[in-house]
């Protein structure tokens, strides 16, 4: 009668434990048989399925008595494992359907070039562009990408005053960010022609003309480069970057240089934080826990792989790049990223939940862009967990690679960036969760009684500004170090506090929970 019949799905045995306290019984899936689901979708977090200790047999007992009564609690790891269309309106489960319109990394892409038709927000202010490579229009998109001739430019203009090199692997251990002015003018062998500045000038202005709808009035560009010549430039360009090749030009081509990349960087947000190795990451457009990305610095690498020669994993039409992000905040030298939680009990009106606990993962090595292996580059728990840590590695380091965001606070606080965390870091996450659910509310399910919890991924720039690496479905609450086993059981308690106690009490606590948009 009181309808506290629950059913979990998967390695939680917090959820059990708490439901259990609150008084509800388990009607436990069942262990064999016909399965319940189909093999897990690749945008989940999946994890090894296990059982919860049952000694006595009590559990396995009651959940016989009730085993042919309806579960009004359904928890699992995987959203195909209920038809949502066949549950009673009384019945709660933790997924919404279709929720891949932003949990795919090919998703997340489409959807929040729709951005600006739901919100002000600019999604190039918090997602580094990102390109579906299986369609025709985004290859040719990146192909032309002004990154490939601004970098070009940042070289020349670094010509007075010294240019910035990434380090070598041993370089910038106890720094937060990556200096290493050199001259631009070293380089082997003579100077390349001035030409190849010229040629990059010509894209670039055409591309802030583009900017300023300029071509809306329909003259054609003064420039259009053959396949052969975007392929010389490239070949330069690489030796530019790369190789350190010298660069010639005439004061006039400075001047110009200089003007267009002040103009530029006050239109395009994501100027500071790429860098100039042009390096991409390549993600499979479904898929979790780091499984195939690759990062990579030419764009024929690019292309090949999206192109199926070295990409078992997926077929070449489920590839997105993505700019890499070559000036993150590092901490004594090494990269991380931040996994933060954030709950949504409802699409119509969209109510979205901030946790405001969060952790941090780090990478085993020093990041380096000369070197471009997954220790250094991919934070992700199932990848540096295989990964041994560099010799003379920071003593201040996590030895598991995880940090709470308490002691990521302490550390700011440390190198006098203390008000980063609640004026920069935690209100830009919050507006990119918000501006990602938004562009894709009208695509996902919208079920009343649904909830999801998801773990987005950010990365923070040397300006602290955080940018958004992908949202999770099914975020593991695997308990992989001493941080996660803590912080994982409190968010999953917390979100019990919201969508069962809150639904009949909202004056009841939510923990660490916190509304921050409702419609």
């Amino acid at each position: 009668q009181e309808k506290k019949i629950f059913t979990v799905q998967g390695p939680y045995p917090v959820i059990r434990s708490l439901l259990r306290a609150r008084g509800w019984v388990e009607r436990k899936f069942p262990n064999v048989g016909r399965p319940l689901c189909t093999p897990c979708p690749p945008d989940e977090e999946e994890e090894e399925e296990q059982w919860d200790d049952d000694p006595d047999g009590i559990h396995d007992l009651m959940s016989q008595l009730v085993q042919h009564q309806v579960p009004y609690f359904i928890w699992t790891n995987r959203c195909s494992a209920v038809d949502c269309q066949l549950l009673r309106h009384d019945q709660v489960v933790n997924h919404f359907a279709r929720a891949g319109a932003f949990t795919t990394k090919e998703g997340l892409c489409l959807n929040l070039r729709n951005l600006s038709w739901f919100d002000q927000a600019d999604p190039d202010t918090f997602f580094p562009r990102c390109y579906r490579l299986g369609a025709v229009d985004d290859r040719q998109a990146f192909i032309a990408a002004r990154s490939l001739l601004k970098v070009a430019l940042e070289r020349v203009g670094d010509v007075l005053a010294g240019t910035e090199q990434p380090p070598k692997s041993s370089e910038g251990l106890g720094e937060s960010r990556v200096p290493r002015p050199v001259p631009s003018t070293a380089g082997p062998g003579p100077p390349l022609s001035p030409q190849l500045v010229e040629e990059a000038l010509q894209v670039c202005e055409q591309h802030l003309g583009s900017l300023r709808h300029q071509d809306i009035d329909g003259e054609p560009p003064s420039l259009r480069m053959t396949d052969a010549g975007w392929d010389r430039f490239l070949q330069d360009y690489y030796r530019v970057v790369h190789e350190g090749a010298r660069l010639a030009l005439s004061g006039a081509q400075r001047e110009r240089c200089r003007a267009l990349l002040q103009d530029l960087a006050g239109r395009l947000p994501q100027l500071s934080m790429e860098g100039n190795c042009n390096i991409w990451i390549l993600k499979p457009g479904a898929k979790s826990r780091g499984r195939g990305i690759v990062c990579v610095a030419q764009l024929e690498e690019v292309l090949r792989l999206a192109g199926g020669c070295a990409a078992p994993l997926v077929q070449a039409g489920e590839w997105v790049v993505q700019k890499y992000v070559e000036r993150p905040l590092l901490i004594f030298g090494t990269k991380c990223d931040i996994r933060q939680w954030f709950l949504v009990t409802n699409w119509n009106p969209l109510t979205v939940w901030f946790y405001r606990k969060s952790y941090l993962r780090f990478c085993s090595r020093p990041f380096s862009l000369r070197h471009l292996d997954p220790a250094r580059h991919l934070c992700n728990v199932s990848i540096q967990k295989h990964c041994r840590p560099a010799r003379g590695r920071h003593p201040q380091l996590p030895p598991d690679q995880i940090w709470s965001c308490r002691q990521f606070q302490a550390y700011l606080a440390q190198v006098g960036r203390a008000d980063a965390w609640h004026q920069v870091m935690v209100p830009g996450m919050k507006a990119a969760v918000v501006g990602a659910l938004r562009s894709s509310q009208d695509l996902v399910g919208s079920r009343k009684g649904s909830f999801e919890l998801y773990g987005a991924d950010f990365i923070f720039g040397e300006d602290c500004q955080p940018w958004l690496l992908e949202i999770n479905a099914s975020p593991t609450m695997a308990p992989s170090s001493a941080v996660t086993s803590r912080l994982c059981a409190a968010v999953q308690r917390d979100t019990l506090r919201v969508v069962i106690d809150y639904r009949d009490d909202p004056t009841c606590s939510t923990g660490a929970f916190e509304l921050i948009y409702k419609e």
